[in-house]
């Protein structure tokens, strides 16, 4: 959290809280060495369940996860974790990088994808981007808590929308990177999931009613789901 939201919001600091999910233990224990000595709370699961079972019962600023796990596949994990709570970051490690793995990763908003082995500073600096990307999306949750910030978002989102309709290098963006095209612009992490997602029902409650041609790339982004 930084020192604005801390002032804005009147909560103690405390430092960031960081589920690593790693079934080989000697990987295990370095890397909970490395965050231990970074400040950073930690707490380590060897299997997929038992690293949902832990995320349920706590509030983690960050899951750093293995792909190849004993149980349940780690894509499975990070996607269970997305969808119980979108604003977790997430960073993958993992010795059998594929490009199909790394494709999916991207479109669950994996913030890095790490391929074993790598140094020290390059975990320390995917994790440490990581946790700045979750300050920077809680500041800007906490500005559409105003009506000012709420109108902003509302014209921001029409802008994308409107933007798709009508780039064609913009659309396929934000289809093959979803929330990584939006940066710069004024929204909540649930409007970038709600266009992302083609969330219709997030886009009427909180935007209004859309012209079928704002409406095109959600659309368009849902016929894809379903295929």
């Amino acid at each position: 959290m930084t020192p604005l939201t801390e002032s804005i919001r009147g909560e103690p600091a405390r430092p960031p809280h960081v589920l690593l999910v790693e079934d080989e233990l000697s990987v295990a224990n370095g890397l909970q060495m490395v965050l231990s000595e970074e400040g950073y709370g930690v707490a380590v699961a060897m299997t997929g369940l038992g690293a949902l079972d832990a995320f349920r019962g706590n509030g983690f600023d960050l899951v750093v996860a293995d792909l190849r796990l004993p149980d349940i596949d780690g894509l499975e994990v990070v996607k269970q974790i997305k969808e119980d709570r979108p604003e977790t970051e997430v960073v993958i490690i993992t010795g059998y990088p594929s490009v199909s793995s790394a494709v999916n990763a991207v479109k669950l908003g994996v913030f890095d994808y790490l391929r074993k082995p790598f140094t020290e500073d390059e975990f320390k600096t995917a994790v440490g981007g990581a946790l700045e990307r979750k300050q920077k999306a809680s500041l800007e949750d906490l500005l559409v808590e105003t009506e000012q910030g709420r109108l902003i978002q509302k014209r921001e989102v029409i802008r994308v929308l409107e933007r798709a309709n009508q780039e064609q290098d913009f659309w396929l963006k934000l289809m093959e990177k979803g929330s990584e095209a939006l940066e710069g612009y004024q929204m909540s992490r649930a409007a970038k999931a709600a266009i992302i997602s083609g969330d219709l029902q997030w886009l009427r409650q909180h935007i209004g009613e859309l012209s079928q041609e704002q409406l095109r790339f959600i659309y368009k982004r849902l016929e894809r789901e379903a295929w």
